[in-house]
């Protein structure tokens, strides 16, 4: 039954690139050149838009249960709320923050069918995206004791590379593997946001694998070291504002935010608070990094399916996202959390907010209000997009 089961999801697999390659017309990506220096591939605020709004859907957990009806049906609810909200909110990017999917209860090396369903609603959408990977992701299978088939029979998983392969050749991926120095991390990688002319950056998403899975659950030492290069090549004088995306907490969430269960009060701001946080196991420095950085705005991270709030740490905001999928446990009502980056002539403002499946929103939030210089428009004629 199960070697059936396998067959089968190879029809289903032949039907998902038949589906990517019939998708036509993609808002394409491209490298932003600025002052001569390339600084990687980006998105563009839309042309007279002073707004731009990432959606953060975290915790969908795909192919969870497949053999029963209930994990089906809850895949189908799952892609309700990410459609509702996207054509909702409308953003202009989406962050997929990890858990896509239940590997765990994936025994066949197909777990590339249900990471298209996951971001497939940003796909259709021709909405960019990015995806990082959470704990369950690449997780081993762990095998249905009712299931009648021994645990010690063969099988295959789809690793973390395979499914950033997958995922990067998705339209309108950013995506990226991150560099082959960091393997087996993987999803580590930077986004620029450039002006509608393409000739400034106004603010750099982040992306950092905190392992899980295959991996112990730790933002490591080299990565640490690859974001603080890398920033400090591409904004030297942390001039631009930075958000930073990653799957697990950091344990500095634990001393940031409200205790467990109680009401979420001043200066943090929350919906949830219904359980004890579960952080990295370890932690080599990255939020001294952060806290060292005055453009680092925020991070966000999900992992924690009953809580939302967000709290300040030293010059940052720590952020949870919303549990957004029917996957995975909790009966919390689902939803999203957006970001939005306003830019005005002098001034540069960064909010947040948690949107419901009822289309209710809650938990409004000013991450940062910056003075910056007026702006005069530059032609550069290297600008890409």
């Amino acid at each position: 039954m199960m070697r059936s089961g396998c067959r089968m999801s190879l029809v289903m697999w032949i039907r998902v690139w038949v589906m990517v390659a019939a998708v036509v017309d993609v808002l394409g990506g491209g490298c932003l050149i600025a002052a001569g220096m390339e600084v990687g591939c980006g998105v563009r605020f839309k042309d007279e838009v002073a707004s731009f709004k990432v959606a953060i859907f975290a915790d969908l957990h795909y192919g969870e249960n497949a053999w029963d009806e209930w994990g089906p049906r809850q895949d189908v609810n799952s892609t309700a709320v990410q459609s509702f909200l996207l054509d909702h909110e409308r953003p202009d990017f989406v962050v997929y923050l990890g858990d896509l999917i239940t590997a765990n209860n994936l025994p066949c090396h197909d777990a590339v069918l249900h990471w298209f369903q996951a971001v497939g609603p940003a796909v259709d959408r021709k909405i960019p995206f990015a995806s990082v990977f959470g704990n369950h992701d690449d997780a081993s299978f762990e095998w249905d004791p009712h299931s009648g088939v021994g645990p010690d029979e063969p099988l295959q998983t789809t690793s973390r590379t395979e499914l950033m392969d997958f995922d990067m050749s998705l339209p309108s991926s950013y995506s990226s593997s991150g560099p082959k120095t960091l393997l087996p991390s993987v999803s580590n990688f930077f986004v620029p946001i450039a002006s509608s002319d393409g000739t400034r950056i106004v603010a750099i998403m982040y992306f950092l694998d905190s392992g899980g899975g295959s991996m112990a659950e730790f933002i490591s030492a080299d990565q640490i070291a690859w974001f603080t290069t890398t920033a400090s090549k591409f904004n030297s004088d942390a001039s631009i504002p930075e958000l930073v995306f990653w799957h697990i907490p950091s344990i500095a969430y634990t001393r940031s935010g409200p205790k467990p269960n109680q009401p979420i009060e001043a200066p943090c701001v929350g919906s949830i608070n219904d359980e004890s946080i579960a952080p990295q196991e370890t932690e080599w420095g990255i939020m001294n990094v952060l806290t060292n950085r005055s453009s680092v705005k925020a991070v966000f991270v999900g992992h924690n399916h009953g809580l939302d709030w967000c709290c300040p740490y030293n010059n940052l905001h720590l952020c949870f996202a919303r549990h957004t999928g029917y996957g995975g446990y909790g009966k919390w009502k689902r939803g999203a959390r957006f970001v939005e980056i306003l830019q005005e002539p002098t001034t540069l403002q960064i909010r947040t907010s948690v949107t419901l499946e009822d289309g209710s929103v809650v938990s409004e939030l000013i991450l940062a209000l910056d003075k910056v210089e007026p702006y005069i428009q530059q032609n550069v004629a290297s600008s890409i997009l």
